[in-house]
C-alpha cells in the first residue's frame, strides 16, 4: 500500500494523506501501541505553499521543513490561515539562523553541537518561547552527515540540559540509506530510554513502519505524501 501511495499520480495528496494515517495506524496497533502516539511529520521542504495547502485543507497540521530561509519564504502566510499548525526544522541549522528559527518553528530536531545549543537557549530566553527539541545522533558514524555520535550522545544530552537548560524532548535520526534501518532505531531507543527521553524522530517515507516498532513517535514521510518531488 504504501509503495501505491508514493508512486501513483492518480491519488491526490489527501487520499495519500489518508493512506498514510492507515499504515501508521496498523503499524502502530501491531506493535501494541496508540495509534495517538505517533506523530506524522509531513516533511513539505522543496514543495511550495500551493502543494501544502491541500493537506492543510484535509486537517493535517505538523509539517517538516528543512531550511530556514525556504520555510521563511512560505510559511508566515500559511499560518495566518492556519494558526494551529506546527512547524518541525528537520534539516541542518547554523547558529546564525537561530533567531529567525525560534522565530519561525515549534520543534527542532537537529540540535546537533554546542554552538547550536548555546545559540538556541541564548533566542530561548530572548524571545520568551518554548521549543520542543530534539538532538540529532549520528547512528551511522557518516562523515557527511550531522549529529553527534552515539558514543557522545550521553555527554552531549547532559551539557544540553544543564550547562544551556534546554528542554531536550527526545532524539531524531537518519539511517545510512544502503543499510538495514532497525539497528538504528534500536541504538536511538536505547541512547533515549537511559536519558530518560520520551521522543524519538525516526522513520521516513520508506522504514517508518520498522520506526514505529522500535518506539518512533514523529515520523517523517515527505513523497508519500506530497509525490515525487521535482
Amino acid at each position: 500500500m504504501l509503495k501505491t501511495a508514493k508512486n501513483d499520480r492518480s491519488k491526490n495528496t489527501a487520499e495519500r494523506l489518508d493512506i498514510i494515517r492507515a499504515e501508521i495506524r496498523k503499524a502502530a496497533l501491531g506493535n501494541g501501541r496508540d495509534p495517538a502516539s505517533v506523530s506524522l511529520v509531513a516533511v513539505s521542504k522543496t514543495f511550495p505553499a500551493a502543494a501544502i495547502l491541500p493537506a492543510l485543507e484535509a486537517g493535517h497540521r505538523v509539517f517538516g521543513e528543512n531550511r530556514v530561509q525556504e520555510a521563511k519564504s512560505k510559511w508566515p502566510a500559511l499560518r495566518a490561515r492556519f494558526p494551529d499548525l506546527e512547524l518541525h526544522l528537520i534539516g541542518p541549522l547554523q547558529s546564525n539562523k537561530a533567531r529567525e528559527a525560534v522565530e519561525l518553528f515549534d520543534a527542532i530536531h537537529t540540535v546537533d553541537r554546542p554552538k547550536i545549543a548555546m545559540a538556541l537557549a541564548e533566542e530561548i530566553a530572548r524571545q520568551d518561547k518554548r521549543l520542543r527539541l530534539f538532538i540529532e545522533v549520528n547512528t551511522g558514524g557518516e562523515e557527511q552527515k550531522a549529529g553527534v555520535p552515539p558514543e557522545a550522545a550521553d555527554a552531549f544530552i547532559r551539557e544540553c540540559r544543564e550547562q544551556y537548560g534546554l528542554p531536550i524532548e527526545g532524539l531524531m535520526c537518519i539511517p545510512p540509506f544502503d543499510e538495514p534501518p532497525a539497528p538504528h532505531f534500536a541504538l536511538l531507543q536505547k541512547i533515549a530510554r537511559r536519558n530518560a527521553l520520551s521522543g524519538l524522530s525516526m522513520g521516513m517515507s520508506a522504514d517508518f513502519q520498522s520506526a514505529i516498532a522500535f518506539g518512533a513517535t514523529h515520523v517523517r514521510v515527505g513523497s508519500a505524501i506530497f509525490g515525487a518531488r521535482g
